[in-house]
C-alpha cells in the first residue's frame, strides 16, 4: 500500500511539473494557430510540436491546446546577458583607457619641459672656438665688476656703472676705444648674427617700454646663452640669460669689437 502512496505522490509530482512547464490554453471561436502562438509568444512549429498537430489541422472550439514555453522569453533572457556582457566589455575598455590617460599624464608631466619660441630659434650655443686673449680680459674685468652700483651717466667713477659706461671702461682697459652711448656702440665694429656670438662680443637691446624701436642697452656675452651687463633695474652689475623672454624679444644686435 505505501508503494502504491509513492508511486500515485511520482505521478502527482511529474503532472505538476509538466504543467508548470507548459501552460494549457482552451481554444476560442475564431482563434487559429497563430493567434493562439502570438498571444503566448511562441511560434506556430512550436505548438503543432507540443501536440502532434501540423499546420492544415483544424481547431475545435472548446478544445485545449498545450502552450510550450515561450521562445520569445528565452531570446529577451539570451539578450539581456548578451547586453550584459557588451555593457561590461564597454565599461571595462572605457575603465582601461581612461586609467592609461592617466597614466600617460603623469609620465608626459614628469617628462614635460617648457620652451619658448626664443629657445627653439636661439638655443643655447657653447662656444667652442678658442677664445682670443682680449675677449678673455673683457670677460674678467667685467666679472669683477659684478654687484657693483649701477649709477646713469657713470664710466667706472667710484666702481659706479651704467650699462654703456661698463662697456667702454672694459673696452678702454683693454685697449679699445669705443663710442660712449650704447646707440652709437651698436654701429662700431663688426656686426654680427645671433646664432654665431661669441665671448666678448657687444650684444644690444631696446629695453623701452614702448620698444621705441632704437638701442638704449648693451651688455658682454660671456658664452652659454648668457651676458653680463649694468642693469638700472636692478641697481647693479648682474649676469642674465639671453633667453629670458624680456631681453631675447629685445634683442637688437652684437657687434665685434675685440678682433678690431
Amino acid at each position: 500500500m505505501k508503494g502504491l502512496y509513492q508511486i500515485l505522490f511520482v505521478f502527482l509530482m511529474i503532472t505538476v511539473v509538466s504543467q508548470a512547464a507548459e501552460k494549457i490554453h482552451k481554444i476560442k471561436k475564431g482563434e487559429s494557430l497563430y493567434t493562439i502562438a502570438k498571444r503566448h509568444h511562441t511560434t506556430i512549429a512550436a505548438l503543432c510540436k507540443a501536440n502532434g498537430l501540423s499546420t492544415k489541422t483544424v481547431l475545435r472550439v472548446g478544445k485545449t491546446i498545450k502552450i510550450p514555453s515561450s521562445v520569445k522569453k528565452r531570446q529577451h533572457k539570451k539578450h539581456i546577458v548578451h547586453h550584459s556582457n557588451k555593457r561590461q566589455e564597454k565599461h571595462l575598455a572605457h575603465a582601461l583607457v581612461h586609467i592609461n590617460s592617466k597614466k600617460i599624464a603623469r609620465v608626459n608631466i614628469k617628462k614635460a619641459k617648457k620652451f619658448t619660441l626664443n629657445d627653439i630659434v636661439f638655443s643655447k650655443k657653447t662656444y667652442k672656438g678658442k677664445l682670443s686673449p682680449i675677449s678673455k680680459r673683457i670677460i674678467e674685468l667685467a666679472k669683477q665688476k659684478l654687484g657693483k652700483r649701477y649709477v646713469w651717466g657713470a664710466t667706472g667713477q667710484k666702481n659706479t656703472f651704467d650699462c654703456s659706461g661698463l662697456t667702454s671702461y672694459v673696452c678702454k682697459l683693454n685697449g679699445i676705444k669705443i663710442p660712449r652711448r650704447a646707440i652709437q656702440q651698436s654701429k662700431y665694429g663688426i656686426p654680427v648674427k645671433r646664432s654665431e656670438l661669441q665671448p666678448g662680443d657687444l650684444i644690444f637691446f631696446d629695453t623701452s617700454k614702448h620698444r621705441k624701436g632704437y638701442v638704449n642697452h648693451v651688455g658682454i656675452y660671456i658664452g652659454n646663452g648668457k651676458f653680463i651687463h649694468a642693469s638700472s633695474a636692478k641697481k647693479k652689475v648682474i649676469i642674465t640669460s639671453l633667453n629670458k623672454p624680456f631681453y631675447s624679444q629685445r634683442f637688437k644686435g652684437a657687434r665685434r669689437v675685440a678682433s678690431l
